[in-house]
């Protein structure tokens, strides 16, 4: 590991809004923090709002900039990348802003139910070999149900065509409430939306700018999830993506995929 490295996690560990708790860590017992984040950490009743797969962390401390009267948390296992948020959170004296350091698959462990009024999935791996992998999968709503409001919002924003053809499937195939969606969001921030929504939707991470970069279309979608009923997975086949994004792994030989 780089010097570079051990530094950003020795600062981290001395942060007081970053968490870090690997799986071992969750075998000895529950979070702490679990059903409490409210009470002990953020000292308010406003909603939280996770972004999972956070990188950098530009859309839990963007969001948090916009959003004071809600409370926002980053989620990421890279906690090198994590240290760019946190460290620019913990300079701006943001205090509605935490980082937690985990796996996803486990992060049901980490929130009670009913705990997490709202979920960001900000250009995920789409995972194109696995279903089970997909942050959209039903594998991982399931989780979600665990500790997101019935009727919470689950936000998409991705460069992946086939990432976001398959949550569409997904979403139809369970009848998900839909209450936006786009294909080609900047184009449509540029003509119709509204001055609130191009604000939230105008936060750029840093691998988006190099995808806007290099042509390609950001899609983004924001439905709900409510707490009842079977969730089932599409039955459909997926044109894989014809391109490999930045700080993923080659996509295999297949051109299509369920």
């Amino acid at each position: 590991m780089s010097k570079n490295k051990l530094s950003k996690f020795a600062d981290m560990a001395a942060y007081p809004h970053v968490f870090e708790a690997p799986f071992s860590a969750l075998e000895e017992g529950t979070f702490e923090l679990k059903g409490r984040w409210h009470e002990d950490f953020f000292h308010n009743g406003n909603p939280i709002v996770l972004e999972l797969g956070c990188g950098r962390g530009e859309y839990t401390v963007g969001l948090a900039r916009l959003f004071p009267d809600k409370n926002f948390i980053g989620v990421d296992i890279k906690g090198a990348r994590m240290w760019t948020g946190a460290t620019e959170s913990l300079r701006e004296g943001l205090k509605n802003v935490a980082f937690l350091r985990t796996n996803i698959e486990f992060i049901e462990r980490f929130f009670a139910a009913g705990e997490v009024a709202e979920i960001w999935l900000t250009f995920s791996d789409p995972q194109m070999k696995k279903v089970t992998k997909r942050l959209t999968s039903t594998y991982f709503m399931e989780r979600y149900r665990r500790f997101l409001r019935d009727g919470g919002l689950v936000h998409i924003k991705t460069d992946s065509n086939f990432l976001f053809t398959y949550t569409d499937f997904m979403v139809k195939e369970n009848g998900l409430p839909v209450d936006f969606r786009t294909e080609d969001l900047y184009h449509l921030l540029l003509e119709e939306t509204d001055h609130e929504t191009k604000r939230i939707l105008g936060i750029q991470t840093y691998y988006e700018q190099q995808w806007l970069a290099r042509g390609l279309s950001i899609k983004y979608m924001r439905f709900r999830l409510p707490c009842e009923g079977e969730l089932h997975e599409p039955d459909v086949e997926i044109e894989l993506d014809d391109y490999r994004s930045y700080n993923r792994s080659k996509r295999s030989g297949l051109e299509r995929s369920r």
